[in-house]
């Protein structure tokens, strides 16, 4: 198998930051999907911010060239603001479903960026791992795509477009440092609390247990889940990310079986072997020849 990098590694952190996002979302309330998102980003955003404390020359990584703001906060508010629509649109399941294709398009097109190359291995696992979340909606409910909901299912292709395109364009700007994030936090959630204005009914958090789970929800999945997958498809091995990437989902309903909040089911255990094995698949390193090995006489 191959050997996976520290940065590798902290990209994984992302992925388990983002599992617990469906949890924490459930316990913040009934607060609308905008105004959730303006509190959190602007709260992952002053997470980064409060790194240069310790190291100043941080807010340095704001100044960058527009293109890379206009991929960055297109890539963070872009994403949600798709996303949060396709689920207005069209059935939850359905969409998910849909924008869980994001992780197969950073495997196929991370060929694309200079250096890198596409391996079989990696497309297979892609593949097992959309498969494991297939069968994961699947169990919770029987998919039915309705022409009625084309523009949701659009919404949410473009979802997963967005996010991989985010990505892969973070590994070609390999030289902004991930500091800069905080930064497009902060836009984000600028835009996030432009659109709560504009569309929303504002409703706050009622308990302090509601209030700690927008916090929780801002400092790891909308905070620094961000920061660990900047560096991760930066300096790491992104095919992997992308395959792994598919575990989230089931990490997800793992942590609601445990807190009570859903069952266990044989469904669950086909999607965690699909996720685990493409992984594993995934991480087989490529044919190569052999060296030969000289004759003694």
């Amino acid at each position: 198998m191959i050997a996976l990098t520290g940065a590798t590694r902290i990209g994984l952190g992302a992925i388990a930051l983002w599992s617990l996002l469906a949890a924490l979302t459930a316990a913040s309330g009934n607060v609308p999907p905008f105004q959730l998102a303006a509190m959190t980003f602007a709260l992952g955003g002053l997470l980064g911010c409060a790194s240069w404390i310790v190291k100043p020359t941080g807010i340095a990584a704001l100044r960058q060239p527009l293109r890379v703001w206009l991929v960055g906060v297109s890539g963070l508010f872009g994403y949600h603001a798709l996303y949060f629509a396709a689920l207005r649109i069209a059935p939850p399941a359905e969409a998910g479903l849909i924008n869980y294709l994001w992780p197969l398009l950073i495997v196929l097109f991370a060929a694309l960026l200079p250096g890198e190359k596409l391996r079989p291995a990696q497309v297979l696992g892609a593949i097992l791992g959309f498969g494991g979340v297939l069968v994961l909606i699947f169990s919770k409910q029987d998919l039915s795509f309705s022409g009625a909901y084309v523009p949701g299912y659009l919404a949410a292709l473009g979802a997963a477009v967005i996010w991989a395109i985010y990505s892969l364009s973070s590994r070609a700007f390999g030289t902004v440092p991930t500091d800069a994030v905080a930064g497009f936090c902060l836009a984000t959630s600028l835009l996030s609390a432009l659109c709560h204005l504009a569309f929303e009914v504002t409703v706050w958090p009622e308990f302090w247990s509601q209030w700690l789970a927008v916090v929780l929800l801002g400092i790891g999945p909308l905070g620094a889940a961000f920061y660990c997958w900047d560096f991760g498809v930066k300096r790491g091995d992104i095919g992997f990310l992308g395959v792994a990437a598919y575990a989230t989902p089931v990490i997800s309903t793992l942590l609601l079986v445990l807190s009570g909040f859903a069952e266990a089911s044989i469904a669950l255990a086909i999607a965690c072997a699909l996720i685990v094995f493409g992984a594993f698949v995934a991480t087989r390193p490529s044919r190569r020849a052999r060296p030969v090995r000289s004759r003694q006489s």
